[in-house]
Protein backbone atom coordinates (compact mmCIF):
# COMPACT_ATOMS: atom_id res chain seq x y z
CA UNK A 1 0.00 0.00 0.00
CA UNK A 2 1.52 3.73 -1.13
CA UNK A 3 2.09 6.02 1.74
CA UNK A 4 -0.87 8.17 0.53
CA UNK A 5 -2.94 5.71 0.80
CA UNK A 6 -1.52 4.59 4.46
CA UNK A 7 -1.76 8.31 5.22
CA UNK A 8 -5.70 8.46 4.30
CA UNK A 9 -6.36 5.36 6.60
CA UNK A 10 -4.56 7.61 9.47
CA UNK A 11 -6.59 10.18 8.91
CA UNK A 12 -10.07 8.15 8.94
CA UNK A 13 -8.90 6.63 12.30
CA UNK A 14 -8.40 10.31 13.26
CA UNK A 15 -11.42 11.60 12.80
CA UNK A 16 -12.96 8.48 14.78
CA UNK A 17 -11.29 9.32 17.38
CA UNK A 18 -12.58 12.88 17.62
CA UNK A 19 -15.74 11.54 17.06
CA UNK A 20 -15.49 9.20 19.96
CA UNK A 21 -14.25 11.80 22.14
CA UNK A 22 -16.85 14.10 21.04
CA UNK A 23 -19.71 11.33 22.29
CA UNK A 24 -17.36 11.02 25.31
CA UNK A 25 -18.03 14.89 26.30
CA UNK A 26 -21.71 14.61 25.65
CA UNK A 27 -22.17 11.54 28.35
CA UNK A 28 -20.11 13.46 30.52
CA UNK A 29 -22.14 16.65 30.15
CA UNK A 30 -25.45 14.04 31.14
CA UNK A 31 -23.15 12.90 34.02
CA UNK A 32 -22.64 16.28 35.30
CA UNK A 33 -26.25 17.25 34.93
CA UNK A 34 -26.89 13.51 37.26
CA UNK A 35 -24.26 14.63 39.55
CA UNK A 36 -25.84 18.12 40.47
CA UNK A 37 -29.39 16.96 40.98
CA UNK A 38 -28.42 14.41 43.00
CA UNK A 39 -25.94 16.40 45.27
CA UNK A 40 -23.10 13.90 44.05
CA UNK A 41 -19.62 15.09 44.19
CA UNK A 42 -17.92 16.50 41.03
CA UNK A 43 -14.74 14.29 41.57
CA UNK A 44 -14.60 11.12 42.67
CA UNK A 45 -10.79 9.82 42.77
CA UNK A 46 -11.66 6.11 43.24
CA UNK A 47 -13.58 6.38 40.30
CA UNK A 48 -10.79 7.87 38.41
CA UNK A 49 -8.19 5.47 40.03
CA UNK A 50 -10.04 2.38 38.52
CA UNK A 51 -10.83 4.42 35.20
CA UNK A 52 -7.24 4.63 34.68
CA UNK A 53 -6.09 1.45 35.71
CA UNK A 54 -8.34 -0.34 33.37
CA UNK A 55 -7.18 2.10 30.47
CA UNK A 56 -3.56 1.04 31.81
CA UNK A 57 -4.62 -2.82 31.28
CA UNK A 58 -6.57 -2.60 27.93
CA UNK A 59 -3.28 -0.78 26.32
CA UNK A 60 -1.02 -3.65 27.55
CA UNK A 61 -3.71 -6.33 26.01
CA UNK A 62 -3.48 -4.13 22.69
CA UNK A 63 0.14 -3.80 22.65
CA UNK A 64 -0.48 -0.28 23.12
CA UNK A 65 2.43 1.47 25.67
CA UNK A 66 0.34 2.06 28.57
CA UNK A 67 1.95 5.56 29.82
CA UNK A 68 1.15 6.57 26.38
CA UNK A 69 -3.26 5.41 27.11
CA UNK A 70 -2.71 7.06 30.78
CA UNK A 71 -1.51 10.75 29.42
CA UNK A 72 -4.21 10.48 26.73
CA UNK A 73 -7.19 9.20 29.31
CA UNK A 74 -5.89 11.83 31.75
CA UNK A 75 -6.30 14.90 29.50
CA UNK A 76 -9.68 13.69 28.93
CA UNK A 77 -10.61 13.01 32.33
CA UNK A 78 -9.70 16.90 33.24
CA UNK A 79 -11.14 17.98 30.03
CA UNK A 80 -14.35 16.11 31.52
CA UNK A 81 -14.00 17.80 35.40
CA UNK A 82 -13.54 21.20 33.92
CA UNK A 83 -17.17 20.84 31.53
CA UNK A 84 -18.33 19.44 35.00
CA UNK A 85 -17.07 22.12 37.11
CA UNK A 86 -18.35 24.78 35.19
CA UNK A 87 -21.85 23.77 35.04
CA UNK A 88 -22.30 23.25 38.64
CA UNK A 89 -20.98 26.53 39.28
CA UNK A 90 -23.48 28.06 36.84
CA UNK A 91 -26.35 25.79 37.76
CA UNK A 92 -25.86 27.89 41.55
CA UNK A 93 -26.64 31.14 39.58
CA UNK A 94 -25.56 32.53 43.12
CA UNK A 95 -25.28 36.22 41.51
CA UNK A 96 -28.26 35.98 39.98
CA UNK A 97 -29.65 39.80 40.14
CA UNK A 98 -26.57 41.11 41.76
CA UNK A 99 -23.71 43.17 40.43
CA UNK A 100 -20.11 43.23 40.85
CA UNK A 101 -16.88 45.49 40.40
CA UNK A 102 -14.01 44.42 39.15
CA UNK A 103 -11.36 47.36 40.08
CA UNK A 104 -8.46 46.53 37.38
CA UNK A 105 -10.39 44.45 35.59
CA UNK A 106 -8.42 45.05 32.28
CA UNK A 107 -5.85 43.11 33.61
CA UNK A 108 -5.78 39.11 34.07
CA UNK A 109 -6.18 37.93 37.06
CA UNK A 110 -9.05 40.74 36.97
CA UNK A 111 -10.78 39.15 34.14
CA UNK A 112 -10.43 35.71 35.24
CA UNK A 113 -12.21 37.19 38.28
CA UNK A 114 -14.75 39.12 36.18
CA UNK A 115 -15.55 35.89 33.99
CA UNK A 116 -15.63 33.50 37.32
CA UNK A 117 -18.43 35.97 38.77
CA UNK A 118 -20.32 36.37 35.88
CA UNK A 119 -20.47 32.17 35.56
CA UNK A 120 -22.47 32.71 38.66
CA UNK A 121 -25.09 34.98 37.30
CA UNK A 122 -23.30 38.33 38.74
CA UNK A 123 -23.65 41.15 36.39
CA UNK A 124 -20.14 42.45 36.06
CA UNK A 125 -18.73 45.66 35.77
CA UNK A 126 -15.50 46.81 34.93
CA UNK A 127 -13.01 49.59 36.31
CA UNK A 128 -9.93 50.46 34.75
CA UNK A 129 -8.20 52.87 32.79
CA UNK A 130 -7.21 50.10 29.94
CA UNK A 131 -9.74 49.03 27.80
CA UNK A 132 -10.54 45.16 28.66
CA UNK A 133 -10.61 42.24 25.93
CA UNK A 134 -13.65 41.08 28.04
CA UNK A 135 -17.28 41.96 26.82
CA UNK A 136 -18.02 43.36 30.60
CA UNK A 137 -19.24 47.10 30.87
CA UNK A 138 -16.12 49.40 31.49
CA UNK A 139 -16.08 52.88 33.36
CA UNK A 140 -11.93 54.35 33.36
CA UNK A 141 -12.26 55.24 37.20
CA UNK A 142 -13.63 53.47 39.52
CA UNK A 143 -14.38 56.32 41.47
CA UNK A 144 -16.88 57.20 39.11
CA UNK A 145 -18.89 54.09 40.04
CA UNK A 146 -21.84 55.07 43.03
CA UNK A 147 -20.34 51.32 44.68
CA UNK A 148 -23.45 49.94 45.26
CA UNK A 149 -22.88 46.32 43.70
CA UNK A 150 -23.15 43.52 46.32
CA UNK A 151 -18.96 42.30 45.59
CA UNK A 152 -16.13 44.67 44.76
CA UNK A 153 -12.94 43.18 43.57
CA UNK A 154 -9.40 45.15 43.87
CA UNK A 155 -7.33 43.14 41.13
CA UNK A 156 -4.58 46.41 40.94
CA UNK A 157 -1.16 45.70 40.75
CA UNK A 158 0.07 45.89 44.71
CA UNK A 159 1.12 49.36 45.00
CA UNK A 160 -2.24 50.35 43.61
CA UNK A 161 -4.12 48.30 45.32
CA UNK A 162 -2.82 49.48 49.24
CA UNK A 163 -4.01 53.00 47.55
CA UNK A 164 -7.36 51.52 46.34
CA UNK A 165 -8.28 50.15 49.62
CA UNK A 166 -7.68 53.38 51.45
CA UNK A 167 -9.83 55.52 48.76
CA UNK A 168 -12.70 52.69 49.79
CA UNK A 169 -12.34 53.13 53.30
CA UNK A 170 -13.49 56.73 52.71
CA UNK A 171 -16.38 55.82 50.77
CA UNK A 172 -18.01 53.31 52.73
CA UNK A 173 -19.31 50.23 50.67
CA UNK A 174 -21.83 47.97 51.83
CA UNK A 175 -20.67 45.12 49.39
CA UNK A 176 -18.49 42.32 50.26
CA UNK A 177 -15.20 43.82 49.26
CA UNK A 178 -11.68 41.78 48.48
CA UNK A 179 -8.38 42.23 46.84
CA UNK A 180 -6.55 39.65 45.21
CA UNK A 181 -2.77 40.40 45.47
CA UNK A 182 -0.46 38.24 45.80
CA UNK A 183 1.30 40.19 48.77
CA UNK A 184 -0.89 41.29 51.96
CA UNK A 185 1.35 43.24 54.40
CA UNK A 186 1.74 46.13 51.85
CA UNK A 187 -2.30 46.11 52.29
CA UNK A 188 -2.18 46.31 56.43
CA UNK A 189 -3.38 50.10 56.23
CA UNK A 190 -5.96 49.68 53.83
CA UNK A 191 -7.52 46.68 55.01
CA UNK A 192 -7.60 48.43 58.52
CA UNK A 193 -8.86 51.61 57.50
CA UNK A 194 -12.00 48.99 55.67
CA UNK A 195 -12.32 47.69 59.08
CA UNK A 196 -12.56 50.65 61.17
CA UNK A 197 -14.83 51.89 58.62
CA UNK A 198 -17.29 48.93 59.14
CA UNK A 199 -16.74 47.62 55.86
CA UNK A 200 -17.56 43.81 55.12
CA UNK A 201 -13.91 42.89 53.90
CA UNK A 202 -11.40 40.40 53.46
CA UNK A 203 -7.98 39.62 51.49
CA UNK A 204 -7.90 36.67 49.37
CA UNK A 205 -4.72 35.13 47.28
CA UNK A 206 -5.93 32.85 44.33
CA UNK A 207 -2.53 30.57 43.32
CA UNK A 208 -2.62 29.73 40.23
CA UNK A 209 -2.68 32.10 36.90
CA UNK A 210 -5.21 33.62 35.23
CA UNK A 211 -5.00 30.92 32.25
CA UNK A 212 -6.18 28.15 34.76
CA UNK A 213 -9.98 26.38 33.79
CA UNK A 214 -9.92 23.63 36.18
CA UNK A 215 -9.78 24.73 39.70
CA UNK A 216 -9.60 21.19 41.19
CA UNK A 217 -6.27 20.66 42.85
CA UNK A 218 -5.70 24.49 42.91
CA UNK A 219 -5.95 26.48 45.83
CA UNK A 220 -7.10 30.08 47.31
CA UNK A 221 -5.65 31.18 50.47
CA UNK A 222 -8.00 33.27 52.78
CA UNK A 223 -6.99 36.22 55.15
CA UNK A 224 -9.43 37.32 57.57
CA UNK A 225 -8.61 40.76 58.07
CA UNK A 226 -11.03 41.03 61.39
CA UNK A 227 -14.35 40.46 59.98
CA UNK A 228 -14.57 36.49 59.82
CA UNK A 229 -18.61 36.86 58.04
CA UNK A 230 -16.90 38.74 55.14
CA UNK A 231 -14.51 36.42 54.94
CA UNK A 232 -16.94 33.15 54.70
CA UNK A 233 -18.83 35.29 52.40
CA UNK A 234 -15.70 35.43 49.71
CA UNK A 235 -15.17 31.51 50.58
CA UNK A 236 -18.66 30.77 49.43
CA UNK A 237 -17.97 32.66 46.19
CA UNK A 238 -15.66 28.94 45.44
CA UNK A 239 -18.34 26.44 46.82
CA UNK A 240 -19.24 24.85 43.69
CA UNK A 241 -15.63 24.56 42.83
CA UNK A 242 -13.28 22.02 43.85
CA UNK A 243 -10.55 24.48 44.47
CA UNK A 244 -8.86 23.84 47.99
CA UNK A 245 -9.86 26.56 50.29
CA UNK A 246 -7.09 27.88 52.93
CA UNK A 247 -7.05 30.02 55.83
CA UNK A 248 -4.00 31.44 57.25
CA UNK A 249 -2.76 35.07 58.82
CA UNK A 250 -1.81 37.96 56.86
CA UNK A 251 2.02 38.06 58.28
CA UNK A 252 2.01 33.86 57.73
CA UNK A 253 0.83 34.43 54.17
CA UNK A 254 3.53 37.08 53.26
CA UNK A 255 6.49 35.14 55.28
CA UNK A 256 5.38 31.81 53.39
CA UNK A 257 4.67 33.65 49.92
CA UNK A 258 8.32 35.06 49.93
CA UNK A 259 9.50 31.45 49.45
CA UNK A 260 6.56 29.98 47.15
CA UNK A 261 6.35 33.04 45.13
CA UNK A 262 9.84 34.98 45.73
CA UNK A 263 12.62 32.48 45.78
CA UNK A 264 11.16 30.21 43.24
CA UNK A 265 11.11 33.52 40.71
CA UNK A 266 14.37 34.21 41.94
CA UNK A 267 15.40 30.87 41.01
CA UNK A 268 14.01 31.50 37.19
CA UNK A 269 15.23 34.58 36.80
CA UNK A 270 18.64 33.42 37.68
CA UNK A 271 18.63 30.53 35.63
CA UNK A 272 17.46 32.75 32.57
CA UNK A 273 20.17 35.66 33.31
CA UNK A 274 22.51 33.26 33.52
CA UNK A 275 21.81 31.69 30.27
CA UNK A 276 21.58 35.05 28.16
CA UNK A 277 24.85 35.66 29.75
CA UNK A 278 26.85 33.01 28.49
CA UNK A 279 26.70 33.64 25.02
CA UNK A 280 25.17 29.87 24.00
CA UNK A 281 21.57 30.85 21.96
CA UNK A 282 18.37 28.61 23.71
CA UNK A 283 17.92 26.72 19.85
CA UNK A 284 21.34 25.17 20.34
CA UNK A 285 21.17 24.09 23.83
CA UNK A 286 18.00 22.83 22.74
CA UNK A 287 19.57 20.41 21.11
CA UNK A 288 21.36 18.48 23.57
CA UNK A 289 18.05 18.24 25.40
CA UNK A 290 18.42 16.92 29.15
CA UNK A 291 15.22 16.22 31.13
CA UNK A 292 16.08 18.42 33.92
CA UNK A 293 17.44 21.50 31.34
CA UNK A 294 14.26 21.49 29.23
CA UNK A 295 11.77 21.27 32.49
CA UNK A 296 13.78 23.89 34.03
CA UNK A 297 14.20 26.17 30.66
CA UNK A 298 9.83 25.63 30.38
CA UNK A 299 9.46 26.58 33.51
CA UNK A 300 11.57 30.04 32.90
CA UNK A 301 10.32 30.62 29.73
CA UNK A 302 7.05 31.32 31.56
CA UNK A 303 8.06 33.32 34.35
CA UNK A 304 10.10 35.34 31.46
CA UNK A 305 6.94 36.18 29.44
CA UNK A 306 4.97 37.22 32.89
CA UNK A 307 4.41 40.61 34.19
CA UNK A 308 7.89 42.16 35.17
CA UNK A 309 5.45 44.72 37.01
CA UNK A 310 4.62 42.29 39.28
CA UNK A 311 7.38 39.88 39.73
CA UNK A 312 9.20 43.14 40.93
CA UNK A 313 6.61 44.38 43.45
CA UNK A 314 6.90 40.40 44.88
CA UNK A 315 10.28 41.16 45.20
CA UNK A 316 10.41 44.16 46.40
CA UNK A 317 7.59 44.80 49.00
CA UNK A 318 7.32 41.94 50.64
CA UNK A 319 8.97 42.87 54.34
CA UNK A 320 9.96 38.81 54.46
CA UNK A 321 11.60 38.88 51.04
CA UNK A 322 15.29 39.43 51.87
CA UNK A 323 15.66 36.37 53.85
CA UNK A 324 15.19 34.06 51.11
CA UNK A 325 16.95 35.60 48.63
CA UNK A 326 19.73 35.69 51.25
CA UNK A 327 19.69 31.91 51.66
CA UNK A 328 20.24 31.49 47.65
CA UNK A 329 22.99 33.59 47.30
CA UNK A 330 24.67 30.67 50.46
CA UNK A 331 23.10 28.25 48.72
CA UNK A 332 24.65 28.92 45.58
CA UNK A 333 28.05 30.17 47.56
CA UNK A 334 28.16 26.94 49.16
CA UNK A 335 27.50 25.30 45.99
CA UNK A 336 30.89 26.98 44.36
CA UNK A 337 32.84 26.53 47.37
CA UNK A 338 32.35 22.55 46.74
CA UNK A 339 33.36 22.20 43.40
CA UNK A 340 36.12 24.69 43.22
CA UNK A 341 37.48 22.29 46.19
CA UNK A 342 36.65 19.38 45.01
CA UNK A 343 34.69 18.62 47.80
CA UNK A 344 32.94 15.14 47.15
CA UNK A 345 32.03 13.97 50.22
CA UNK A 346 30.46 17.61 50.92
CA UNK A 347 28.25 17.73 48.04
CA UNK A 348 27.04 14.13 48.42
CA UNK A 349 25.81 15.33 52.17
CA UNK A 350 24.40 18.34 50.92
CA UNK A 351 22.45 15.91 48.04
CA UNK A 352 21.23 13.98 50.83
CA UNK A 353 20.41 16.87 52.86
CA UNK A 354 18.29 18.10 50.38
CA UNK A 355 17.00 14.40 49.70
CA UNK A 356 15.97 13.98 53.31
CA UNK A 357 14.14 17.56 53.40
CA UNK A 358 12.10 16.66 50.68
CA UNK A 359 11.30 13.80 52.00
CA UNK A 360 12.89 11.39 49.23
CA UNK A 361 13.74 8.14 48.81
CA UNK A 362 17.67 7.25 48.42
CA UNK A 363 18.47 6.69 45.22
Amino acid sequence: MSLDKLRKRLSTVDRELISLIARRQKIVAEIGVHKISTGTATRDYARERDVLEATRQQAQALGLEPDVAEQIMRALIRSSLTHQERTRVAAENSGAGKEALIIGGAGKMGGWMAEFLASQGFEVQIADSEESKLSFSRIPDWQDSDLQQEIIVVAAPIKATANILQGLAKRRPSGLVFDVSSLKTPLKKGLKALVKAGCRVTSIHPMFGPDTRLLSGRHVIFVDVGVPAATEEARALFGSTMVELISMGLAEHDRLIAYVLGLSHALNLAFFTALAGSGELVPHLRRLSSTTFDAQLDVASRVATDNPQLYFEIQTLNEYGKAPLEALREATGRIQELVETNDEEGFVALMEAGRAYLDLPDS
